[in-house]
């Protein structure tokens, strides 16, 4: 198997991570056998497109959730590397926390 497993939608919440921030990520080499993909289709002819990435980012977006990092964006690049005999990827990783930090609690001064 290429993936580590094959899911349909994202078990992760919405990070609303733009574009623009998903650019200051900087790659890192990722097995392609640890993704999970959130995907379960892609379309033939976006694989097989020369230019497929010539309007998006050029690395793949994962999602790092919980210890288990997820394809966001990227399937058909992933693949295609896969079918390249290639067994890793460079991928953007965006670590999303499970417990973010609770806002400082604001003090009651009503009670004096």
């Amino acid at each position: 198997m290429i993936f580590k497993a094959v899911r349909d939608g994202a078990p992760y919440p919405d990070h609303h991570t733009t574009l623009k921030a998903w650019a200051e990520i900087p790659p890192r080499p990722i097995r392609l056998a640890d993704l999970i993909t959130t995907k379960r289709e892609l379309a033939l002819d976006k694989l097989l497109a020369e230019d497929s990435t010539f309007y998006g980012d050029l690395f793949p977006h994962v999602v790092e959730y919980q210890g288990a990092l997820y394809l966001e964006d990227g399937l058909h690049r992933a693949l295609r590397a896969a079918l390249q005999q290639r067994n890793q990827i460079h991928a953007r990783v965006l670590v999303v926390d499970t417990n973010p930090t609770a806002p400082p609690a604001t003090p009651d001064w009503s009670e004096g």
